[in-house]
């Protein structure tokens, strides 16, 4: 007899997430599913800052100042961080409704509309919110099926939600919202930062070498590793990147700066929410450029509402058979009642191993073998031969 014990596999909510996200470590690492331009940043940022301490940094450092490569690399450091912070983590994403709550939203917006008559176009679904003395209209969501909260809006990219959703960015690979939108701010910050000291200092790198042996003989210099390529040209390549780079990176920190400065989002600069034909102050400013940069960048973080990594469910995955000994029963043999009102065991074997035979009631047997009452039976000669 065998017995059969069950595993249970542990499935986590990051498995049944909808929307188009991917996730690695078991959950906790969540990006988009488009990477491919995120791989670029991350080639651009380490190919040229290999090449600017490969090269560049050792002559700077002991021809101007050691604490060069020193600043370089806190600099590659903090954006190297803040970049995989913002790629990584989850930027706000506001979960589905659950089929109940969906159902319970429907049943309050038909009791708010009422019956709309055939052929006529249903009214929008909106509510209205009041925040600082001003209407803030929250709108229906028809994917998640949810009234968004304020500032809430949803990416067609990853197909979520999200809470304070500034914009989808490709370079990063991420949704930029409420929860990441403070490390892309300083990713881009440092990144800018970086680029401009790079530059600078390829620029001083090829100056000081040609002062000391000209500008042709520096174009010519080649170091003894790669005989088929200048030292200059490496640094002319870091300083075309870094030129592109320059008016890209700096330029969009310039105008994330101007946002965080008026507590205001790409999404809703782009809309015009603010700035429209409607002219409605911004509610979410508090008209100090300081108690603005203090809430965006300084402000608690709150926590995703996601649980990527809480157990869902558990399902039964693979069985095990357990042997059992072959002297005892897993249970008692059945007893069943016959017609006559007679016990008859079933067809397993009793406890005393002997084969169950049927036995006949003195109805049951031919005449010649019917017994009178108080008569005992006599063997038959076939049954003694049998036994000897």
């Amino acid at each position: 007899m065998s017995g059969m014990v069950a595993r249970k596999k542990v499935v986590r909510k990051w498995e049944k997430l909808p929307g188009r996200n991917t996730f690695c470590c078991d959950g906790r690492i969540m990006m988009a599913r488009q990477k491919g331009i995120f791989y670029l940043t991350l080639f651009l940022i380490l190919g040229t800052c290999a090449l600017f301490f490969a090269f560049e940094c050792r002559y700077l450092a002991v021809q101007l100042s050691p604490a060069i490569p020193v600043f370089a690399a806190v600099l590659f450091l903090f954006a190297m961080a803040t970049l995989l912070r913002t790629s990584f983590s989850d930027p706000g994403v506001i979960p589905r409704a659950l089929p109940d709550e969906a159902a319970f939203i429907e049943m309050e917006i038909e009791a708010t509309n009422g019956t709309v008559p055939q052929g006529q176009r249903p009214p929008p679904r909106i509510k209205n919110f009041q925040i600082n003395n001003q209407i803030v209209k929250l709108k229906y969501c028809y994917t998640c099926k949810i009234f968004r909260p304020p500032r809430a809006s949803h990416c067609s990219i990853c197909d979520n939600c999200v809470e304070r959703f500034d914009h989808h960015c490709p370079w990063v690979g991420n949704c930029v919202g409420k929860r990441n939108y403070r490390y892309f701010y300083l990713f881009i910050l440092s990144l800018s930062l970086l680029t401009i000291y790079i530059f600078t200092f390829n620029i001083v790198y090829v100056a000081l070498k040609s002062l000391k042996i000209g500008f042709l003989n520096t174009l010519k210099e080649t170091p003894g590793t790669y005989p088929s390529m200048s030292l200059t040209v490496l640094t002319v390549l870091e300083v075309l990147i870094c030129f592109f780079t320059l008016w890209s990176v700096v330029g969009l920190t310039g105008f994330h700066t101007f946002l965080v400065a008026l507590n205001q989002t790409t999404n809703e600069d782009i809309k015009g929410s603010w700035t429209g034909k409607n002219r409605v102050q911004n509610p979410y400013s508090h008209g100090n450029i300081v108690k603005n940069c203090c809430e965006v960048l300084c402000g608690p973080l709150p926590p995703s509402v996601l649980d990527r990594r809480g157990i869902l469910q558990q399902e039964e995955s693979t069985a095990q058979e357990e042997s059992c000994p072959r002297g005892t029963s897993a249970q008692e043999p059945a007893v069943a009642q016959g017609p006559g009102g007679q016990a008859e065991e079933s067809s397993a074997q009793r406890k005393d191993g002997s084969v169950p035979v049927p036995s006949l009631s003195n109805a049951e047997m031919p005449e010649e073998k019917q017994l009178t009452s108080g008569e005992l039976p006599v063997p038959s000669q076939d049954a003694g031969q049998a036994e000897h």
